[in-house]
């Protein structure tokens, strides 16, 4: 069996990796994973996802402002994103949405921020990155409201919602992404809406160091693990592993638009 994983979303400058890094890469190539995104959340953690992106030529970096973050970043936080965004390792902007989970951020401010990171998607023509955490009403009116643009060039990280809503971030062209939850035995509704999904517009990742999936939950999350994501929705879509890796992998390559890989840089 011959297969491609993309774990289209971690963290990889997370302290929880600083001592072993260039390891869990390895390992994640090892693993049949030949491209790891790691996300932004700040303005210095965009700067540092760029920092592992150069290091790694199988690693590609999307940059942005957290919505629980939002309330602390600068004017100049904001402009130093936009000029990371023309880093050509930086593939996507973000992670960007609204947060009622958290008390970190007024909801005025994360719709701000979650505005102009849609707006500058459009500008810079890099796909956006969508963290919804119980908001997801508010989310898909901020959605819709950029529709009126025109079609969505996105992903909705992590995906936790229904699948209505689901299915209208598909019909405005978004992609869904599920991390290692869509595992946990009891999430069967969760399994249920990605069986919704068309493979088309699937993609999977692993929100490393978090999340960790089933069987390796309650340990520290590595991109290496997204294959058990990819075998829980194989198994849902009544798939092979190596149709459910290479389609999702097609897909990601196809919305991040990068070139070819071949491991560590020298």
């Amino acid at each position: 069996m011959s297969f491609t994983l993309v774990d289209t979303h971690c963290h990889l400058d997370a302290e929880a990796f600083r001592t072993d890094l260039d390891e869990v890469v390895q390992a994640a190539q090892e693993a049949g994973v030949k491209r790891m995104i790691t996300i932004g959340i700040t303005r210095e953690t965009s700067e540092a996802a760029i920092v592992v992106a150069n290091r790694y030529e199988c690693v590609s970096a999307v940059v942005g402002i957290q919505p629980n973050y939002a309330q602390e970043a600068t004017p100049e936080d904001w402009d130093r994103i936009v000029k990371l965004a023309a880093h050509p390792q930086v593939v996507g902007i973000g992670e960007t949405g609204l947060d009622k989970y958290w008390d970190f951020a007024p909801l005025e401010i994360q719709r701000e921020y979650f505005d102009r990171h849609l707006r500058f998607s459009r500008e810079s023509g890099k796909p956006f990155i969508v963290h919804c955490r119980e908001a997801e009403a508010e989310v898909l009116q901020m959605l819709e409201a950029d529709f009126e643009r025109g079609p969505l060039n996105g992903v909705m990280h992590s995906f936790c919602g229904d699948a209505a809503m689901a299915a209208r971030c598909i019909e405005m062209g978004m992609h869904i992404s599920f991390a290692g939850m869509v595992t946990f035995k009891k999430n069967d509704s969760l399994r249920e809406v990605a069986k919704t999904i068309p493979l088309d517009r699937l993609l999977i990742e692993t929100d490393a160091p978090y999340l960790a999936p089933h069987p390796k939950r309650g340990k520290r999350n590595e991109p290496g693990w997204v294959r058990h994501t990819a075998e829980c929705l194989a198994d849902v879509h009544g798939v092979t592993l190596e149709t459910l890796a290479n389609t999702t992998a097609d897909n990601a390559e196809r919305l991040f638009e990068w070139g070819q890989c071949s491991g560590q840089k020298t």
